[in-house]
């Protein structure tokens, strides 16, 4: 591998030995459990703590696939689709609270609830 071109037939010869010389002739032999228990150290640790679980986890028991894949749905949001659904989140709850107070006023104006 010439990194430079050149006329002179002497330039060439030295460039070949540079190059000879910067060759390296050593052999490691990664074979030896001992000397290499595993290619990168740290490496087998790092992904059994950082690999997906094979088992389900006892949380998701009850999850049916449509619960699933609001999960995923929900995981691939961006920050602002996420707060876009807080938001949405917190105003059913707010419109529910509301509906729920109109209800028990209701219950008390019809007598439904008797003390004993």
């Amino acid at each position: 591998m010439n990194i430079m071109t050149t006329e002179d037939p002497a330039d060439q010869s030295d460039l070949i030995c540079v190059e000879e010389s910067l060759m390296s002739l050593e052999k490691l032999d990664r074979a030896s459990p001992d000397l290499w228990p595993e290619q990168i150290p740290g490496v087998n640790e790092f992904v059994a703590q950082n690999s997906p679980q094979t088992e389900p986890s006892s949380w998701a028991a009850g999850l049916t696939p449509d619960d699933i894949n609001q999960l995923h749905h929900l995981g691939n949001l961006s920050m602002g689709g996420l707060i876009s659904e807080v938001k949405k989140l917190h105003d059913m709850a707010y419109q529910l609270g509301l509906e729920e107070a109109k209800e028990m006023t209701r219950g008390k104006y019809l007598n439904i609830f008797k003390h004993k």
